[in-house]
């Protein structure tokens, strides 16, 4: 108990609330790295997020999906999708789903195993998806454009570093 009353609260920035306003003083250094590294994820995710439903009237999920695709142009199986975005099958399935019924994807069975069926952008998805990453390119530049290429290397190579260290 009296170790709470002694810890020294950082003063929350009420405009930008994130996980980073948990940190007091005594938290150790790396986990004071860990929140603020979240509290950039989170807010450069949440303005993608809203620049996609503006401007395209879709969601990152489905972006996500687009983009994997895009790097795949022989397909992928739904397992596939689902490993590379890190989410269930069941999410796999309905996003692709509507991505279909929009014509924006197709699935075609695969020769080899019919219960298994590939997925892979439709003409109309690869011309959409290219105009999605084109704004989705310029509003991350835009958001690191107060750093110098300098940092911006530093960055890549100390998360690198942690990244390679993690696993």
């Amino acid at each position: 108990m009296a170790m709470a009353k002694d810890r020294k609260a950082r003063k929350p920035d009420e405009r930008h609330a994130d996980a980073e306003t948990r940190i007091h003083d005594d938290h150790h250094l790396s986990v004071r790295l860990w929140l603020r590294m979240l509290a950039c994820t989170n807010r450069i995710e949440n303005v993608v997020r809203q620049n996609l439903q503006a401007k395209f009237a879709t969601t990152l999920p489905r972006f996500d999906l687009m983009a994997q695709l895009e790097r795949a142009p022989r397909g992928l199986k739904m397992s596939e999708l689902s490993q590379r975005m890190m989410v269930t099958g069941g999410n796999v399935t309905g996003i692709t789903d509507g991505l279909e019924r929009e014509g924006l994807v197709v699935r075609e069975v695969d020769a080899a195993d019919r219960r298994v069926f590939h997925v892979k952008l439709s003409a109309e998805g690869q011309r959409q998806f290219r105009r999605m990453a084109a704004e989705h390119e310029q509003w991350v530049v835009a958001m690191f454009e107060g750093i110098s290429e300098k940092r911006k290397n530093q960055l890549v190579e100390l998360l690198g570093e942690l990244k390679r260290h993690i696993q």
